[in-house]
C-alpha cells in the first residue's frame, strides 16, 4: 500500500492556477527543478525564506501557498 504524504503546501496548485511550470519556478528561485517537484509532492518543504521568494515569484501571498491549519491529509 503507498505511503500518503500530508499535504503541507499548496505550489503545485498555485503553479498549475498560473500556468506555470516547475522549470519556471526553479529558474526563478535558483534551485534544481527536482527540489520543485519534490516540494510540489510534499517530500520536503522549502524554508520558510524561501517561500516568500515563490510567493514573489509566483505574484501571491505566501499564506495562498500554505494548506490551512486542520486541512493537511492524515496518514
Amino acid at each position: 500500500m503507498p505511503v500518503r504524504r500530508k499535504r503541507y503546501n499548496r505550489i503545485k496548485l498555485v503553479l498549475y492556477e498560473n500556468e506555470k511550470s516547475n522549470g519556471w519556478l526553479a529558474e526563478k528561485v535558483g534551485v534544481k527543478t527536482v527540489t520543485v517537484s519534490k516540494w510540489c509532492s510534499n517530500v520536503n518543504q522549502p524554508s520558510i525564506a524561501t517561500l516568500y521568494v515563490i510567493a514573489d515569484a509566483l505574484e501571491v501571498s505566501v499564506f495562498d501557498l500554505l494548506v490551512p491549519n486542520g486541512h493537511a491529509k492524515k496518514n
